[in-house]
């Protein structure tokens, strides 16, 4: 079972365990790092309203193979966007055990009104180590493991209407989804180019299908749509 850790805490606990001076990429997610790798996302786009509990996006960053994520930051272009993590429990916590190649971000809006609120994540891509092991504390219990699996797909979004699908592996079933509006753009989109985007989301025959529009303004914009299905184990 996964665990949601904030934000902050991974960034001091690597801080902690990796000394010295590294590269800085964009923000701080390579603060602490010899050795790293800054990777960058798009703007994602937050959902706004006021159900309960809130709305959120999730969306994930890949270090490149043989690397780890060994740092995160993110921006956000308002103060109210609760923005974490997706982490692995395990003992210390520290790259390759908290974290692996990927990140996956989520964040919500909890303020009382909001204009496009979004934010950019970037993560800190270290070379690979060895992981801990972590030993059952009782015969009759288990160690949290892995026991759901992202598959994700990262799409263009173009003027027009367009149809995306990610579906589990076989051996594999639908256990989650959700999708996230992205703009590779220097600042923070306005409410008008992040509305120029919209997808309905419906699952059918164990498949995450996103119908998306997108309007004219993005003619000279790189808007992305991520769509993520969460797999599970089918025995």
């Amino acid at each position: 079972m996964r665990r949601l850790l904030a934000l902050p805490m991974l960034l001091v606990a690597v801080a902690a365990l990796i000394v010295g001076a590294g590269p800085v990429g964009a923000a701080n997610e390579c603060d602490g790092l010899q050795v790293c790798v800054p990777v960058a996302g798009p703007w994602v786009v937050v959902p706004t309203g006021s159900a309960v509990p809130t709305l959120r996006a999730e969306y994930q960053l890949t270090c490149p193979r043989r690397y780890v994520v060994g740092g995160l930051d993110a921006e956000l272009s308002q103060r109210a966007i609760d923005i974490g993590f997706l982490g692995m429990l395990g003992s210390p916590v520290n790259p390759g055990i908290t974290t692996s190649r990927s990140a996956v971000f989520f964040g919500s809006f909890v303020g009382r009104s909001g204009r496009a609120p979004s934010f950019r994540p970037h993560i800190g891509c270290m070379p690979a180590a060895g992981g801990g092991v972590r030993v059952p504390t009782a015969v009759a219990a288990f160690p949290p493991g892995l026991p759901t699996t992202r598959r994700v797909r990262t799409v263009r979004v173009r003027p027009g209407s367009a149809t995306v699908v990610q579906a589990c592996r076989a051996g594999e079933r639908l256990v989650g989804a959700s999708h996230a509006f992205g703009f590779f753009t220097r600042r923070p989109p306005s409410p008008s180019l992040a509305k120029s985007v919209s997808g309905t989301q419906t699952v059918r025959d164990g498949r995450v299908v996103v119908i998306v529009r997108g309007d004219a303004e993005l003619g000279g914009v790189r808007a992305v749509v991520q769509v993520h299905a969460v797999c599970a184990r089918s025995s």
